[in-house]
């Protein structure tokens, strides 16, 4: 949540809808519900990629670090995993193997990580949708790497968790935003106090 008024709109709701919508879809298919198909690749293309990284565009004008980095650089993961996907199909480089597939994963795990401990400093539901996405990172990565698809179906379920925490904080923020008082309760937000920032 904003922690101070600003004449500008929040562009949060619209990054992290782009994040939560994709994901369950996605991880739909990863727990086995839905097939792979148009539906999930044109979603990151437009949605999760391109919305996000407007989104990210958006709060860099605001001056919000994080916002900028974890809706641009998830932006850009939609669109690198849509490449990933497609491109092989239209005889653009060889299908990643497995193994580094996993590890593409598993090093977006890591930044996840990283992004995780700086929400910390935010409310519980950045939390949750974080340290959920840390562990989805990690099951599917691990999923491909040991061969283990029962792994990518349990991803499949803990990934339409994460992304149902993203939509939910998203709903909040406009609902905030509209009625002008909390409305869906979000855990308590943590502002950094300025005195607190090294000279």
């Amino acid at each position: 949540m904003a922690s101070q008024a600003s004449a500008l709109a929040n562009p949060a709701p619209l990054g992290l809808m782009g994040f939560g919508m994709t994901t369950v879809l996605l991880n739909l298919h990863n727990a086995g519900f839905v097939p792979m198909g148009s539906a999930i690749l044109g979603m990151g293309l437009m949605f999760g990629g391109g919305a996000q990284i407007v989104a990210g565009i958006l709060e860099y004008q605001k001056g919000n670090t994080f916002g900028m980095t974890a809706f641009i650089a998830y932006g850009a993961f939609w669109l690198s995993l849509v490449a990933l996907i497609a491109l092989p199909r239209f005889g653009v480089g060889d299908a990643s193997s497995p193994t580094l597939m996993g590890s593409y994963l598993l090093i977006w795990g890591l930044f996840t990580f990283i992004m995780f401990l700086g929400t910390l400093r935010a409310t519980k539901v950045h939390q949750t949708i974080f340290a959920s996405l840390t562990v989805l990172f990690g099951l599917l990565g691990f999923a491909d790497i040991l061969g283990q698809p029962l792994l990518t179906v349990i991803a499949g379920y803990e990934g339409i968790f994460c992304g149902l925490s993203a939509i939910y904080l998203a709903a909040a923020e406009v609902l905030e935003a509209q009625f002008h008082t909390h409305v869906l309760p979000v855990g308590p937000y943590v502002a950094y106090p300025p005195q607190a920032l090294p000279a």
